[in-house]
């Protein structure tokens, strides 16, 4: 219960009975989860940071506008609404999908005619000039870029999204703030207030202790992880690149000002935080930074007092790790279900591209087989691809599972993808390679990977059909995963790979800048317009998936997709166990003509099945069923 002298003192700032009783009970809810993360990780400082907190969590929610109040108390008897089957993400670059923020709200009905409902407008709080990591380098989190619009446009066009049941989603930033940052200003003025709030130190003694366990993140435009700041007088921690400051999360002032934050953007209308580079919030000498447990009791921490103030707003970890360690971004033992909400499944990207170069699904299986069960509240983003690059991120001891080499086969994957590899069909470039480690990361559009890009320099209408068939069976999977799938701007339309990236001096350096074009807003009508243009069928596609997903309850996202056995290695199966019945995904990853044996799927379903996607009824009687190259199906229980 809440301390009694602490409910009496809190009533007395508020003038209306209900709105105390509001706050009181969520307090009484989520203030154990407060203050138990807070002591883990400030110790004796945690009394007084807590007493600050409340403070600016009162004047958070004192100042929460009626409908966001509202959503609030809809989304609390509604806990699962990021999970429901009809929830679809589509993410862009407001600049490159619409112009600016008045732009984006003209295209309302595009997103509606996707059925989307949950937006993700890519890093718009104002960078530094120039060079800024694609947005990631941010000056002023409570500013809009200057060609966007400003931030009363921000909150006119999340009302829009929510009048049209649409969530808007943002970025933030918690590792790194730009060194024109006020904070870093003030640092590098000399004020020792703020100084604190970074890792500055005065000679490379305790800089070269922690690069002998730290990787590089960027090994070939941002070697080290450490920069000499000279008004600063100090070698400053410096993760990802040098104008981007690491902030130092074990003073609480820095984690004060980041709640302000969040609660500022919740009252503007944010309703999801893409928790980004989260994992590398916590320094320890001696290990990689990365993955910390304070990390984990510190997202718990903002998680809870967030959810006093403003119940309707959900955390997305933006953590690509091993998934031995992500799953503790969902919530494992003592944090099960109270850090982030989501989290995204960056390894169904990377085991979508290495089946469809292998044309062999055993080290997927192995791959989902190994990874931990989530807890039934939080949900998976899942996506074909990203606006980053594809890392391998194919452990060792799940290629050994697979009978497979894991260096070889990432060799073999980056060869693949970056257009090397005899008779590949992939149009990729090589981002970040590390010849210590012989990574090689890829970028580039989905069609472009798929072989599409490929197809129409020829004039192969055989390619071109099969690279379309690959595409639309890349996305079955993803929305027949279960979670929240995401659609990367120009997917939907078969967009190909945008070159003229070499021709900006900001973006010239980075090659991922090949998958983040402007929206071809003619190629849309297009679509519309001619159902057996590349882009129409890719559209027609994702319509005809979108609307079986949300029909069907089997792929509400409490319940997990088990990767099982699969009498041919070409054929993902993927079982999820719901209420309603028995679903198994069919997913042929081959260019070939498979004659699967019924018997895998009557061990599932029973003798008879609905396909979700085709709607018809199939019965197993035969010993075969033919699954044409690249078929994918939603198979039910009668």
């Amino acid at each position: 219960m809440l301390h009694t002298e602490l409910a009496s003192r809190l009533r007395t700032a508020f003038d209306d009975d209900r709105d105390a009783g509001t706050f009181l009970l969520r307090l009484e809810r989520y203030g154990a989860d407060l203050v138990e993360s807070l002591e883990q990780v400030y110790g004796d400082q945690a009394p007084a940071l807590l007493d600050g907190l409340i403070e600016v969590m009162l004047h958070a929610f004192h100042n929460r506008p009626a409908d966001l109040r509202r959503l609030d108390e809809a989304r609390l008897l509604r806990p699962d609404w990021l999970q429901s089957p009809d929830m679809i993400g589509y993410v862009a670059y407001t600049d490159r999908f619409a112009g600016d923020l008045q732009g984006v709200r003209g295209k309302l009905d595009y997103l509606r005619g996707l059925s989307v409902k949950y937006l993700h407008l890519m890093p718009l709080l104002k960078p530094r000039d120039g060079e800024n990591d694609g947005g990631y380098a941010v000056q002023d989190y409570r500013s809009v870029r200057s060609d966007l619009g400003s931030m009363d446009d921000l909150s006119a066009l999340a009302r829009d999204l929510r009048g049209q049941g649409i969530s808007l989603v943002l970025d933030l930033v918690l590792n790194h703030v730009a060194r024109e940052h006020e904070w870093a200003e003030k640092a590098r003025a000399g004020d020792p207030h703020y100084k604190a709030y970074f890792h500055i130190y005065p000679d490379r003694t305790q800089p070269d202790a922690f690069e002998a366990t730290l990787p590089e993140v960027f090994p070939d435009f941002a070697p080290g992880n450490f920069t000499w700041d000279e008004a600063a007088g100090g070698w400053v921690w410096t993760t990802f690149n040098t104008y981007q400051w690491d902030v130092n999360w074990s003073n609480p002032d820095v984690f004060r000002e980041f709640l302000d934050i969040i609660l500022y953007l919740a009252n503007r209308g944010v309703e999801v935080f893409r928790l980004d580079a989260i994992a590398f919030i916590w320094k320890r000498l001696g290990t990689d930074s990365q993955n910390q447990p304070e990390v984990h009791w510190l997202t718990r921490a903002l998680r809870a007092a967030t959810r006093i103030v403003a119940p309707a707003v959900a955390f997305k970890a933006e953590a690509i790790v091993a998934p031995a360690q992500l799953i503790h971004y969902l919530g494992s033992r003592a944090h099960h279900g109270k850090v982030s909400d989501m989290a995204y499944h960056n390894s169904l990207m990377v085991q979508l591209w290495s089946s469809l170069a292998s044309r062999d699904t055993t080290l997927f299986r192995e791959a989902l087989q190994a990874f931990p069960p989530k807890p039934a509240t939080a949900t998976w983003g899942l996506y074909a691809r990203c606006h980053d690059d594809i890392g391998w991120a194919i452990s060792d001891e799940d290629a050994t599972r697979a009978g497979l080499d894991g260096d070889a086969h990432r060799r073999f994957l980056s060869d693949f993808y970056s257009g090397t590899f005899p008779g590949t069909f992939a149009r990729g470039m090589v981002f970040q390679y590390n010849p210590a480690t012989g990574d090689r990361r890829i970028s580039g559009m989905a069609a472009s990977l798929a072989g599409l890009e490929a197809a129409l320099e020829t004039g192969d209408e055989v390619g071109i059909s099969t690279s379309i068939a690959r595409l639309r069976m890349l996305h079955a999977v993803v929305l027949g995963f279960g979670g929240v799938p995401l659609v990367y701007m120009g997917d939907e339309l078969a967009m190909l790979n945008d070159y003229s990236f070499e021709w900006v001096p900001e973006h010239a350096a980075d090659n991922r800048w090949v998958h983040r074009p402007l929206m071809d807003w003619a190629l849309a009508e297009q679509a519309r317009d001619d159902v057996n243009s590349p882009a129409g069928r890719m559209y027609a596609w994702l319509q005809k998936l979108v609307q079986a997903r949300a029909a069907t309850p089997h792929l509400h996202a409490s319940v997990e997709s088990r990767a099982v056995h699969s009498p041919d290695n070409r054929v993902l199966l993927l079982r999820r166990d719901h209420p309603m019945g028995v679903m198994l995904g069919v997913y042929n990853f081959s260019h070939e003509d498979v004659s699967f044996p019924t018997w895998a799927l009557r061990e599932h379903l029973g003798e008879q099945a609905e396909d979700r996607l085709s709607g018809g009824r199939l019965t197993f009687a035969r010993p075969t069923l033919r699954l044409e190259p690249y078929r994918a199906m939603w198979l039910t229980e009668l």
